[in-house]
């Protein structure tokens, strides 16, 4: 596989959801770095969320910046091939 830059990825996600840990498992199989961040136990995380998104469902997933809000795994998993930091199976 080609050399690939590593993005700065932030996840609002809630601790146990079904979508959140859809959004982990993209990120754990292309193995990036990310910050998971609990929107249930930490409000302020929420409200940063909710302000960054414009929108208040979750997961959202903040890569280099360009938000995606209220996304499953799927998703992610396309944006992310898409902008090369990830490579599909050969």
């Amino acid at each position: 596989m080609s050399e690939r830059s590593t993005p700065t990825i932030v996840a609002y996600l809630k601790p146990v959801c079904g979508w959140s840990n859809s959004v982990r498992a993209v990120l754990s199989k292309y193995e990036l770095p990310y910050e998971d961040r609990d929107i249930i136990n930490d409000r302020s995380n929420y409200s940063e969320m909710v302000r960054k998104s414009g929108q208040p469902l979750s997961p959202c997933v903040e890569i280099d910046g360009e938000m995606l809000a209220d996304v499953a795994g799927t998703e992610v998993e396309a944006f992310l091939i898409s902008k090369g930091f990830a490579a599909t199976e050969a």
